[in-house]
């Protein structure tokens, strides 16, 4: 793991630093009150830039709806802290409102035992961040564990049965959504719709990296997706305000499409959407089975 940013330019970089200051100063806040001796003593152990950004391949292009995420790994002293509600809900809110972050911030949560555990198993999701990451605050003492390497066999039979059930799910709530579009249930589709993309980026994750986040927000799987395969990228059109706006309805139906008397969208905004899911189930399922076959070839040699 690295602990330079100077591959970033100057206005990136503040904006981490912006970022960073932000998740601390608020987990200071969230445990303050906690009477649990393992919460009230709490620890961040470390904040990791993962992804494009770590990388130095990263899209921005905003205007066009092209715009790379910073994706973060936060490292906490115990399970109970990784609870986005109740210790990170403000900090994101903070840093989605805050105008000098110029782009998406994504976090995941997750304690040093649950890191430690899965770079000992060999799960690629884990081991790309290990090589690749970008450390941007370390408490010392508290390293992660040596990444161990998963045998060719355990890694497909993984992926496999990870494609099994989820592509098969994802397809359940597609075809649920296109058929309660065709009878005029427009916000029960909307949620269907929503679980089917939800399901086929949680595929790919599972298939690809063995790992997917604890989140519904199919914007912040997109960009994890999109950044393990960019040919994922073609699923959705972005070019116009009117794409664009169909997927943050899509993203919102979650929540708002089953509890919000609010929420509304229409016939027509459901067909474009099952289109781009039907798109999106193809490539996942090409994907998907480009990377079985490599899984399935290194288990024969």
């Amino acid at each position: 793991m690295k602990n330079e940013l100077d591959h970033l330019p100057e206005r990136q970089q503040s904006e981490l630093a912006r970022v960073r200051d932000i998740l601390l100063e608020e987990f200071d806040k969230a445990i303050a009150t906690a009477t649990k001796p393992h919460k009230r003593d709490g620890k961040v152990y470390k904040i990791i830039l993962f992804g494009s950004y770590a990388r130095d391949d990263w899209v921005d292009e905003p205007e066009n709806g092209y715009q790379s995420d910073f994706d973060l790994l936060i490292v906490v002293s115990h399970e109970d802290l990784t609870d986005i509600a109740d210790y990170w809900y403000v900090a994101e809110d903070r840093i989605a409102r805050d105008l000098g972050i110029a782009r998406p911030v994504n976090i995941i949560v997750h304690s040093l035992d649950e890191v430690n555990q899965a770079l000992k198993r060999g799960e690629y999701f884990w081991t790309d961040i290990a090589r690749d990451g970008v450390a941007l605050y370390e408490l010392p003492c508290h390293p992660l564990a040596t990444p161990m390497p998963l045998s060719a066999s355990d890694a497909y039979w993984m992926a496999r049965e990870y494609y099994d059930h989820w592509f098969e799910s994802a397809g359940r709530y597609l075809a649920t959504g296109v058929s309660h579009t065709e009878k005029g249930w427009n916000n029960e589709a909307a949620f269907e719709l929503h679980q089917a993309s939800e399901r086929y980026y949680i595929c790919f994750l599972l298939v690809r990296t063995l790992y997917f986040p604890r989140s519904h927000n199919i914007k912040f799987l997109r960009s994890l997706a999109e950044d393990k395969d960019p040919r994922l990228v073609e699923a959705w059109p972005r070019d116009t305000k009117l794409d664009r706006a169909r997927f943050e309805r899509l993203k919102r139906a979650y929540v708002e499409a089953r509890y919000s008397a609010s929420y509304a969208i229409s016939a027509e905004d459901l067909q474009a959407l099952a289109a781009s899911i039907a798109r999106l189930r193809d490539i996942v399922a090409a994907l998907c089975e480009e990377r079985l076959t490599e899984l399935r070839t290194a288990v024969s040699e």
